[in-house]
């Protein structure tokens, strides 16, 4: 069952809102407890993790994003 645009909105502003800033802090934190453990990486290693991770948390979100930006393809013509 595909989503309609006022699900695909409302489930894109609850992912920003609330799971985006909880992706961030279980990023960080995974990323200083594994340096505590194992010693810090170098920056440039850092950075690249960072990246990856910045990247990563929007390939599940995708289809929820996609068309998002755009009119209400189902709002009636005036």
């Amino acid at each position: 069952m595909a989503l309609s645009y006022k699900a695909r909105r409302r489930l894109s502003v609850l992912a920003l809102v609330v799971g985006l800033p909880a992706y961030i802090v279980i990023a960080v934190t995974v990323v200083n407890w594994a340096g505590a453990r194992w010693g810090r990486l170098p920056i440039w290693a850092e950075f690249c993790v960072y990246n990856g991770l910045g990247i990563l948390w929007i390939l599940p979100l995708k289809p929820i994003f996609t068309g998002v930006g755009k009119e209400d393809p189902d709002a009636p013509k005036e």
